[in-house]
């Protein structure tokens, strides 16, 4: 199996970093954040340590799950376990709270828009799925209907993530509402079709319409 391309690294690179800091623009504008983000900001409020240190952490244990569904992750999977939670800490390190109500909208809404972009960025780079993607995909493969699974998945994250302290809000609907459609346009636009950039390569990339993380 040949190496990834420069290009394929580029993009996959360039969307987990724009997946940690769009997620960061949610927390920042403090109107609600994705239900896995709810859980990393609970578990940060309730034990300690960065919200991104609790994405790394749980991605990890996500992972940990891969085993008994013989889900088997890829190059692209492990880069996104350390890479968006480092970028998520980076950036709330460095970026304070948004204040003003319109601006915390703007930067909301913002970030919901990147968030999809990166979405798009990442998998099409076509280098394996998030952990959390993963786990739900092995699940389905189960005879299990995927949109059960995500939804049970999603529910079961987002009430633990609310009961540990973290922000449920209109940001948590919106999200929930648009990251589907907007992932939907991304995706197949910044899908690096594997014949392109490796032309004597007889594999395909593998793409997955839901988010990542």
């Amino acid at each position: 199996m040949r190496p990834p391309r420069l290009r394929r690294l580029v993009q996959l690179y360039a969307g987990l970093v724009l997946y940690g800091a769009s997620s960061s623009m949610l927390l920042l504008a403090g109107l609600g954040v994705d239900p896995w983000d709810v859980l990393h900001q609970g578990l940060s409020r309730r034990l300690g340590l960065g919200v991104g240190t609790w994405a790394v952490i749980v991605g990890v244990l996500v992972l940990l799950l891969w085993i008994p569904l013989r889900q088997r992750p890829g190059f692209g999977t492990l880069s996104n376990v350390i890479v968006v939670g480092l970028t998520i800490d980076a950036v709330l390190a460095t970026v304070h709270p948004v204040h003003g109500l319109g601006l915390r909208f703007i930067v909301m809404g913002a970030g919901v828009v990147l968030n999809g972009i990166a979405t798009g960025a990442y998998i099409g780079a076509g280098l394996g799925p998030g952990p959390r993607d993963g786990l739900m995909t092995g699940l389905a493969a189960r005879g299990h209907s995927i949109r059960v699974v995500r939804t049970w998945i999603e529910i079961t994250v987002l009430l633990t993530g609310w009961l540990l302290g973290g922000t449920v809000g209109i940001g948590t609907a919106v999200y929930a509402l648009c990251i589907g459609p907007i992932a939907h346009i991304s995706i197949p636009l910044l899908a690096i079709r594997v014949s392109a950039v490796e032309p004597n390569s007889a594999s395909k990339s593998q793409l997955s319409v839901a988010p990542p993380c």
